[in-house]
């Protein structure tokens, strides 16, 4: 448990004995349900003490929290990441590989959600999930690339509505294993590897799909050149199921340069898997049609033209 602010309050004189989760719920202005998760965390002290949720507090009893850190990242404005375009209505990032989309608990601090807000505070009150910082999409860690934010409720709520309609055109460039001569489309539901958590598994039989809760994802390829027994890939995905381009590549046996996760081969000087967000395309909230797109980053620039 990291604390970052130590909150002491009393208990009025004369207030009537009550359960502690409903004292804490009302002397901090939480939920009930914040309140027990804080005294389940051991976050909650009575008079020094900890105490269950449901002991009942006494007028005059000294309450002391160790608030957690805010859900909303911690802005850091220092941190390495290109903005592409930004108006009133929503930015665009090149997030560099290695850098997390956004965190995935209180307090985590190095990821693009980070960096946005530090530069662009008001999204941090932007969309449904505080930790988010206004992003309308992920990209995984070591994965390169545009990355959209909304800057209003409005903008965030139109723009996530398109991705859920497939509406959006998101383009990427990948270094498969192998000599891939012509294009296709994988349309084949993914879900959690039950052997390795970290994975994702493609599902072939539709049956085992459905009973194993696996998600809809598509992913349409087009080689653009082959060079050394591997093929540069441009790739596209209407939907945006996790790792779906790679974990759909590794299915038919060519998966992505780099990628030790789902087999890939290893590369000189190719510390990641070799997958770049290129091209964004979408409906702006100002009602044009935009169009953005990324060249490949130096290291992936470099692994392609030395192969």
């Amino acid at each position: 448990m990291s604390a970052v602010e130590l909150d002491e309050r009393l208990v009025p004189g004369g207030a009537p004995a009550e359960r502690l989760d409903k004292v804490v719920a009302g002397l901090f202005g939480v939920s009930r349900a914040r309140a027990r998760e804080w005294i389940a965390e051991g976050r909650v002290r009575v008079d020094g003490k900890r105490a269950p949720k449901g002991s009942p507090v006494q007028a005059g009893a000294r309450i002391s929290v160790e608030r957690p850190p805010p859900d909303q990242p911690a802005p850091q404005p220092e941190l390495p990441i290109r903005i592409v375009h930004a108006d009133a209505h929503l930015v665009l990032a090149d997030k560099p590989a290695g850098m997390p989309s956004h965190p995935l608990k209180p307090g985590e601090r190095g990821t693009a959600a980070n960096a946005l807000v530090g530069r662009f505070p008001e999204l941090a009150q932007v969309g449904p999930s505080p930790r988010e910082g206004g992003l309308v999409h992920r990209l995984d860690s070591e994965t390169s690339g545009l990355l959209l934010a909304a800057r209003t409720e409005a903008a965030h709520s139109m723009l996530r509505a398109q991705f859920t309609a497939r509406a959006v055109d998101k383009g990427y460039l990948a270094l498969a294993a192998g000599e891939i001569h012509a294009g296709g489309e994988i349309a084949l539901p993914l879900l959690h590897d039950p052997r390795d958590p970290r994975r994702m598994q493609a599902a072939s039989d539709a049956t085992y799909a459905a009973e194993h809760g696996a998600r809809a994802a598509v992913t349409r390829f087009l080689p653009i050149e082959r060079k050394s027994g591997f093929t540069l890939l441009e790739v596209e995905i209407p939907t945006g199921v996790m790792h779906q381009i790679r974990a759909h590549l590794a299915f038919i046996g060519h998966p992505l340069a780099g990628d030790a996760l789902y087999g890939g081969p290893d590369l000189p000087g190719l510390p990641r898997h070799f997958l770049h967000a290129a091209r964004l395309a979408f409906r702006h909230p100002d009602g044009s049609r935009a169009r953005y797109e990324s060249a490949l980053p130096e290291d992936l620039e470099r692994v392609w033209t030395t192969l």
